[in-house]
């Protein structure tokens, strides 16, 4: 599944393509994907421009000039497509492209899930923050907001490793799988730690771990693993940074130590068992 970085990567490719502009056509290809469309979903976005376009957690947010906001989700496949002035209308008339989206001057973005968990949905944007996919939902991390004492907080007490409260999206909005091991790689902790030990000094070198890996990722177009790439159809190459995740057996890169990997959760943990304790 797309984590923030990719997320955010894709947003900035959707808001130079939509922002500002009004949507001439939209039409849809099947009438769910995780969930059912809401109703009226075409007649509410037709002819409405667009006046924002930003990120919540791994959610795709959209203004429109109506006082709704169209919020999406990639799931776990989902991807986004712009395609311009010289596309032609082929595009988007693929087997799993199951939204169209054309503006009034002929861009077209198609999004495309192969496994239909992608989720999209209608709300007034003053119900937004309150809505069931944002209620009691943590900072975001890149945020100033987010800092050690927050983060101690949050983790207050909590008896599940530090890896399982990380990615509870009520301590902490946006983070997955691959971000987190790489945090707590960077600030020498394991995986398997409890939560509430971590709040403190360990806290102290954890957020700015979390942040400068999120940096990190988001200079580098996120990671391209399976079905990510750019809106643009680009792919990112964080990948090839990573320091433990999906390296099972490989070298630390500080202590040459193997790096190990143990199942949480039902999720894959990578980490060095030297480094991080």
């Amino acid at each position: 599944m797309p984590e923030l970085p990719e997320v955010e990567t894709v947003r900035r490719g959707l808001a130079a393509a939509l922002e500002g502009r009004r949507l001439q056509r939209v039409a849809i290809h099947r009438a769910d994907l995780r969930k059912p469309f809401p109703r009226d979903f075409v007649q509410r976005l037709t002819g409405r421009r667009i006046l924002n376009v930003y990120r919540r957690a791994k959610y795709l947010l959209l203004d429109l000039d109506t006082g709704e906001t169209l919020i999406m989700h990639m799931g776990m496949s989902g991807r986004f497509t712009v395609y311009g002035h010289n596309s032609g209308m082929a595009a988007g008339a693929g087997k799993h492209d199951h939204v169209v989206f054309d503006t009034e001057d002929d861009t077209r973005v198609v999004f495309t899930d192969h496994r239909r968990f992608g989720l999209m949905t209608v709300t007034p944007t003053a119900e937004v923050k309150n809505h069931p996919l944002f209620f009691g939902m943590g900072p975001e991390p890149l945020d100033r907001t987010f800092t050690p004492a927050v983060l101690s907080a949050a983790l207050k007490g909590k008896r599940t490793p530090i890896k399982a409260a990380l990615l509870d999206q009520r301590v902490v909005a946006g983070l997955g799988n691959i971000y987190v091991c790489e945090a707590l790689f960077r600030a020498a902790i394991s995986p398997r730690r409890l939560a509430s030990s971590v709040a403190g000094a360990r806290a102290e070198r954890l957020v700015p771990a979390i942040k400068s890996v999120l940096k990190d990722a988001l200079a580098a177009g996120g990671s391209s693993l399976r079905d990510y790439a750019h809106a643009d159809g680009e792919l990112g190459y964080f990948q090839h940074h990573f320091a433990v995740y999906d390296r099972e057996a490989k070298p630390c890169p500080r202590c040459g130590t193997p790096v190990r990997r143990i199942v949480q959760s039902a999720r894959s943990s990578f980490f060095c068992p030297k480094c991080q304790r």
